[in-house]
């Protein structure tokens, strides 16, 4: 009986060992191959290397290929065959028949000519595309991540609007089928070479349509088109049927907080994100020639230590430590560059002793995917919130806009304590609109949980000067890039005191039913302007200030409150006091009417509700707010 046990236990070691075995070693059927697309620069060197080396520390399976599009100029000149594994393909950025420059297209041509051209291609199951700002942190297996034969696996990209207006329907004959994802794609190699050719095509034909570029249609802040590669992706894949299994957990932007229990595996850092004082934008590094510059590398974050004592709240902090990760395998893949480049070994430093260390090797181990990470969007199902006893309440987060000047930095103080203070529930988050050279300059990082935002005070268009459209930039902007698991979402103004919580339940907010304070010297919803501008004039409400607005409201609304505002700000025949209430006649307010105008377009039968700015303290009726 105990050799008949002892078998048992052989036969179950065999098995497992098998099963190990094909997960390491796949099968024929499993076969995984990895693209991403970059150019003969400086800019995609860095990138390369950190990404190459997230690659090796990940143990991400299967080979990689860099798809390296250069101009015979240009590669005569390049430095930097060695650095990937690459497979050259002719560059696109000057559109041979058109002549127009969009490099972006490199990366669906690339992937065209890789199909057509490369022996790889012909042993393969399953793509992975990345792109290069990305740090690879565990394993990306397509069919693990629910991939499978004609339902690829990408991340959400809910910013794509124009899948939900008339791109859409101009671009494809399936606009019902347009996905708004982009980031991570995992693909069959049989959909891929069905769909590869119609994402460069419809590439070409979104970025010859000059007339939608708008940001309203597009949902591209600047409107110039550059996205046009984006939406070539999701009308290319609506046109061939391919809907997507879209995942919003395993990509995450530095800067940004995980949701519980969720275990990203994809760094993109396609933004500029911050830990303390210190802060990194990819787009400062843009002709940084670090990977040829011995033993140069990106400034040294804080360490794990002053994190900790930085940030109590663990998942903030755990937000904090990706951040970390992220420019840490990037300076760690400079440092093993500049050996193989031949440099001279660097002199000691903490940091370099850090990189080197055990506790660092233990932080950046392969992570994998737990089956949080691993839920689908369409498997989640929108819980139903009861303001009945023994129901929980929905989360709120409070948010609020500023600019990188001191005049900001004192309000952000003073409000960020009074939040504190005042019992408000959820998380506050300041978004911080600066220009590349004002943030440079910028010292009052550490004020606020904050999520950065381009500068829109100088109007990339029309060159107006401007700057209270940053708070309808701003706010789109968040929503386009944070991953938001709040039901309802609290918007202030940097110059408010709160003195009690301001939350849904006790003012009545629901979907569709946004709650705010009145302003009642918008007499332009009274006159011409509002006839003007929204195709609803009597549903215009007066109103400002505080808002309380359900997160799919704002989502649904952010763009028009842009739009809007862009459209009165440029109405400058209307600018006079008689007729917007402005005593500078400036059109300083024009915000505001975008504020109300948007959201006479988005609810023209549900008026808001007006909230009163009192709450009962110790017996006696006070403001909640103080403006």
């Amino acid at each position: 009986m105990g050799k008949v046990w002892i078998l048992m236990v052989f036969v179950l070691v065999g098995v497992v060992g098998i099963v190990e075995g094909a997960r390491k070693h796949p099968s024929s059927g499993r076969r995984i191959h990895t693209l991403f697309s970059v150019e003969c620069q400086n800019y995609f060197d860095w990138q390369t290397v950190g990404l190459m080396n997230s690659y090796r520390k990940a143990k991400h399976p299967g080979p990689i290929t860099r798809l390296l599009s250069c101009t015979d100029e240009e590669k005569n000149k390049y430095k930097g065959m060695h650095l990937a594994p690459t497979f050259e393909v002719p560059s696109m950025s000057r559109h041979p028949k058109t002549g127009d420059w969009y490099p972006a297209i490199n990366k669906p041509a690339g992937v065209v000519h890789w199909l057509k051209h490369s022996k790889e291609a012909k042993n393969v199951d399953w793509v992975v595309i990345l792109d290069a700002d990305m740090i690879i942190r565990g394993p990306i297996i397509p069919w693990e991540l629910g991939a499978e034969k004609g339902r690829p696996v990408a991340a959400y990209y809910g910013y794509l609007i124009g899948c939900d207006n008339i791109l859409a329907k101009l671009h494809t004959k399936h606009p019902e089928l347009c996905d708004k994802v982009g980031g991570l794609l995992a693909f069959h190699i049989d959909d891929l070479r069905v769909f590869a050719p119609l994402w460069l095509s419809k590439t070409e034909e979104v970025r010859e349509d000059t007339v939608h570029w708008a940001t309203n249609i597009t949902g591209d802040i600047y409107g110039k088109g550059w996205i046009s590669e984006m939406y070539g992706y999701s009308f290319g894949a609506a046109e061939v049927g391919l809907r997507h299994k879209i995942n919003d957990n395993l990509m995450i932007y530095p800067g940004y907080v995980p949701r519980e229990g969720i275990e990203p595996i994809l760094l993109h850092y396609g933004l500029p994100f911050s830990v303390g004082n210190w802060s990194f934008n990819k787009l400062a590094h843009h002709d940084d020639g670090i990977v040829y510059e011995c033993n140069q590398l990106f400034p040294e974050p804080p360490y794990p230590k002053e994190v900790r004592q930085l940030e109590l709240d663990p998942n903030r902090r755990r937000g904090l430590f990706l951040s970390l990760e992220c420019i840490n395998i990037i300076n760690e893949g400079l440092l093993l560059q500049h050996a193989a480049n031949g440099c001279p070994k660097p002199t000691w430093s903490k940091y370099l002793s850090f990189l080197k260390s055990k506790a660092y090797a233990e932080l950046t181990q392969p992570k994998y995917v737990n089956p949080a990470t691993l839920q689908m969007m369409e498997d989640i199902k929108e819980e139903h919130v009861d303001d009945g006893a023994g129901k929980p309440h929905p989360k709120i987060h409070t948010i609020f806009s500023t600019e990188c000047t001191p005049y900001f930095d004192w309000q952000t103080v003073g409000l960020m304590h009074s939040f504190r203070r005042s019992g408000q529930p959820g998380n506050i988050t300041r978004l911080l609109s600066c220009s590349d050279e004002d943030l440079r300059q910028y010292k009052g990082h550490d004020l606020a949980p904050t999520h950065y935002v381009p500068s829109m005070s100088r109007h990339p268009l029309t060159g107006d000067w401007y700057p209270a459209i940053n708070k309808p930039a701003a706010v789109l902007h968040w929503l386009n890039h944070v991953n938001i698991d709040a039901e309802f979402i609290v918007i202030l103004d940097a110059d408010m005191i709160l003195r009690g919580p301001i939350t849904p339940w006790e003012f009545k907010a629901a979907r569709s039913h946004p709650v705010s304070t009145p302003y009642d010297y918008l007499i332009g919803c009274d006159n011409e302007l509002a006839k003007l501008h929204t195709s609803h004039p009597e549903a215009c409400d007066k109103v400002g200030g505080v808002i309380i607005m359900h997160i799919d409201d704002l989502r649904k609304f952010a763009m028009l409150w842009l739009h809007k505002t862009e459209e009165v700000r440029a109405d400058r025949a209307h600018y006079a006091r008689n007729i917007t209430g402005d005593i500078y006649e400036s059109g300083w307010i024009s915000e505001m009417y975008g504020y109300s105008f948007g959201a006479a377009e988005t609810w023209p039968l549900q008026p808001f509700q007006l909230m009163l700015t009192f709450w009962l303290f110790d017996g006696r009726w006070c403001p909640i707010v103080i403006c």
